[in-house]
């Protein structure tokens, strides 16, 4: 396949499980990749990997001064953006409401919003400029419902969805399309830390809770999730735009 032939591609997160399935997906169906994350060694393993087609950033989404330098170096690097990956973003820590700590709370709102604001700010403009483009965020079936003791996280995500919303149309006249991809949860560091954060003495005991709790009997993998990215980011989904597409085993059906 090769749906991303001449497209141009900035993936967030790109060191962490989604992010790095997503890539190689799309360098694989003939993208070219900027790999942004803040973790340089793993960014230099992977654009190794990748090879000639992929270049890294390491940068803080949430810092607009890093986020306009790995849109610079996209642009520096290949003329143009077709597709933004907007999927960076931190888990914050498991705490009742009251007792979440006040500081932890705005870093996991500051990354997981101000990082997709910044994403958005710069990456349409360039998209429209072009004659359109597409892109995806990487929300959570977290975005559209409740959990006990993820007010931060929680919050985040269903914040990334009304700015999706916003985003989807405005940038429609420009044939700039928006979406969320909503997941259960994934075999990734992530749930490993929030498994951790529920029970530390067993985490695994609640990674099985959880896993039994989805109709489908487990978590997605993140390959399975990529799949959903690259939908909506080609143009096979030409006429989606202002979407949540949920990627849960039913978890949200319920």
């Amino acid at each position: 396949m090769s749906r991303f032939e001449k497209k141009v591609a900035i993936v967030t997160g790109a060191a962490g499980g989604i992010g790095a399935a997503a890539a190689r997906r799309l360098i694989s169906e003939g993208a070219q990749v900027m790999l942004v994350d803040l973790d340089e060694t793993s960014l230099e393993t992977l654009c190794t990997e990748l090879g000639a087609n992929s270049r890294y950033c390491v940068a803080d989404v949430s810092n607009l001064e890093d986020a306009q330098r790995y849109c610079q170096q996209t642009v520096d690097a290949w003329g143009k953006v077709d597709v933004l990956l907007a999927n960076a973003g931190i888990e914050g820590v498991v705490a009742p409401l009251h007792e979440y700590p006040t500081e932890m709370f705005h870093k996991v709102m500051k990354v997981n919003v101000e990082g997709v604001w910044n994403g958005l700010q710069l990456a349409m403009p360039l998209m429209a400029a072009n004659g359109g483009g597409s892109i995806v965020i990487t929300s959570s079936v977290a975005g559209l419902q409740g959990a006990p003791g993820m007010a931060a996280y929680v919050t985040s995500k269903h914040a990334v969805v009304g700015l999706m919303r916003t985003a989807a149309l405005e940038g429609a006249p420009h044939k700039v399309r928006v979406n969320t991809v909503n997941p259960a949860p994934v075999e990734t560091r992530m749930m490993r830390s929030l498994e951790q954060g529920m029970n530390p003495d067993d985490p695994g005991k609640v990674h099985d809770q959880m896993a039994a709790a989805i109709p489908f009997g487990r978590y997605a993998s993140a390959e399975e999730i990529a799949s959903m990215l690259l939908y909506l980011a080609s143009d096979d989904s030409s006429y989606c735009t202002g979407g949540t597409y949920t990627v849960d085993g039913a978890m949200s059906s319920g």
